[in-house]
């Protein structure tokens, strides 16, 4: 069979989704497992596969599927003891009064705030937390839920404490295969998610600090009477200060802890310190901005929900400091469990289960329990629920809100994973054929050439935008773009890297995203007004992002 073939075939699951997704519209619950099964038969029709192999990859699927629902069940319980505690009112009162200037409040509420609810909770959790907080402090609902779009970027890559690195590259990657090779070059599989960490911190710093300045700059130039970019355009040194307040710690973290703190530490770090100089008035313009009289809003800026202020139980008895407890001692797990100068990783990794033989396959599954994300999260929500003295009816429903949250995202994972660990272990076929991945890196790495790394962010865009998720795409398409990678000699850190940054931008315009957060302010149906507007920061963080890396990749050659 031809090289572009065997590349279609490939191809044929990824078309599919996309086509069924977004062309149709079909939900992910139906689309996804029908791609599974239609993967499942071009494996065993066209790659020979054996069945014990596809089950094999299956079940391994299912035991990384386990461990992301681990986290989303964690990250989701927290965030809902603290809706119900009334601890997320006290931090959204300890907002509204530190600037009337709405372009302030863009850059503490959307961009910071925003970032670190990414960077602790992930999967879509920022922008439908912070669509119905700027509603509830009087911007317009459209508004709103663009600018919580838009913050699903550059955070986004270490999102859920490092998920899309930790499970959606390593998942995407690790095996037999990937493993001997790096073995070959000299370097291990956690120097390479090292390196590809530090890369992609490298990329967003570059690209997001300028966030917060297009932030405004669309709200200003959509939602402001005069519609004009140049009011957006005043707020350029504080929106900078803004922007590297989060970047700069947030680089400095990947580099030197890994995945899953850049964007938590970059946060708690930069958050503080623009709140302290947005209420000197350090940097701000001396006018103050706000939105046209809001009788003269169209009706395509409302959303049919207002939501109010005061929710949860203990709003008026919480301090700033008792409600912000539980991420802290979140954050302070977090650092201490993965540093290894520490002995608590290795108590932590101590407790090991898995299947190191599936089915005689030589396919393997592990995890660590106690060191899951998912299980800290556990513990810092048993803080907050000894801490805020909630009832037990409170507690119930919390849980009860984080299992339905479960059900949704457990489903469509359930196929999901297993289908793209059927892509990677497709190598091990009695034809000798390149798995489907390397299939068609060979076709791309034939067509495209060296001017690939341009490319590379804007195919972990489109995975995010047909899966709604960073962590799904890197699950994809990271063994496709280390294949293209090598047989470019392109360094694969470098493009896994880029693809990466490429699938955190797609989350902007990931219509799964862009519905939930509408739904949140009563905006269904007009979820296109969304993205006619956030596909322009989309389009500036990919093309920047596929340009550094090409300039990066030019400037090693020569």
């Amino acid at each position: 069979m031809s090289p572009g073939a065997l590349a279609l075939f490939a191809l044929l699951p990824i078309l599919a989704a996309a086509v069924m997704l977004v062309g149709f519209r079909v939900p992910a619950r139906w689309a996804m497992p029908g791609c599974y099964l239609l993967t499942l038969v071009i494996g065993a029709a066209v790659w020979k596969l054996p069945a014990r192999v596809l089950a094999a990859s299956s079940i391994q699927g299912w035991g990384i599927t386990v461990e992301i629902l681990s986290i989303i069940f964690g990250a989701i319980l927290l965030l809902n003891l603290l809706q119900q505690s009334g601890a997320l009112a006290v931090i959204r009162r300890g907002f509204a009064g530190i600037s009337p200037d709405r372009r302030v409040q863009v850059v503490i509420i959307v961009w910071l705030f925003g970032s670190f609810i990414e960077g602790a909770a992930g999967f879509g959790t920022p922008a439908a937390i912070v669509a119905p907080l700027l509603v509830a402090l009087g911007f317009p609902g459209m508004a709103a839920v663009m600018l919580g779009m838009m913050v699903q970027s550059t955070a986004v890559t270490f999102g859920a404490v490092g998920t899309p690195i930790l499970v959606g590259v390593r998942g995407g990657l690790q095996g037999p295969e990937i493993e001997a090779r790096l073995a070959a070059a000299g370097v291990g599989f956690a120097d390479f998610l090292g390196e590809v960490t530090a890369r992609a911190a490298l990329f967003h710093a570059l690209a997001g600090t300028l966030m917060p300045l297009l932030m405004v700059g669309l709200m200003t130039r959509f939602f402001g009477a005069n519609r004009s970019w140049r009011e957006g355009a005043r707020m350029l040194p504080f929106a900078l200060f803004g922007g590297a307040a989060f970047t700069g710690p947030y680089l400095a973290t990947g580099w030197f802890l890994g995945p899953e703190f850049p964007s938590l530490l970059g946060a708690l770090v930069g958050l503080p310190l623009v709140v302290f100089a947005a209420r000197r008035g350090f940097l701000t313009p001396a006018q103050p901005w706000d939105f046209p009289d809001r009788k003269t809003w169209p009706t395509a800026w409302l959303g049919t929900i207002e939501p109010g202020m005061d929710e949860g139980e203990g709003w008026g008895r919480l301090t700033l400091a008792r409600a912000w407890a539980p991420y802290c001692v979140l954050a302070g797990m977090l650092v201490l469990s993965r540093l290894p100068q520490l002995p608590f990783k290795g108590w932590l990794n101590a407790v090991s289960l898995g299947w190191s033989d599936i089915l005689g396959t030589g396919i393997a599954a592990r995890t660590t329990p106690l060191y899951l994300p998912g299980t800290l999260f556990l513990v810092a929500g048993v803080v907050a629920i000894r801490w805020h003295r909630m009832r037990g009816d409170a507690v119930k429903s919390a849980f009860r809100q984080s299992v339905r949250t479960l059900l949704g995202a457990g489903f469509v994972l359930v196929f999901t994973v297993p289908m793209v660990r059927v892509y990677i272990n497709s190598g091990q076929n009695p034809a000798g054929l390149p798995g489907m991945p390397i299939a068609m890196a060979d076709w791309v790495a034939a067509h495209v050439g060296r001017v690939y790394p341009l490319f590379a962010p804007a195919v972990g865009a489109l995975g995010a935008f047909i899966a709604g998720s960073n962590t799904v795409s890197n699950l994809m398409f990271s063994l496709f773009q280390f294949g293209v990678a090598e047989r470019l000699t392109l360094p694969p850190t470098l493009i896994v890297a880029l693809q990466a940054v490429g699938a955190a931008a797609g989350n902007m315009i990931a219509i799964h995203n862009v519905v939930a957060a509408s739904a949140t302010v009563g905006l269904l149906g007009r979820e296109g007004l969304v993205l006619r507007k956030t596909v322009l920061p989309t389009l500036y963080y990919v093309l920047w992002v596929g340009l550094l890396g090409w300039t990066a990749v030019w400037w090693a050659s020569g």
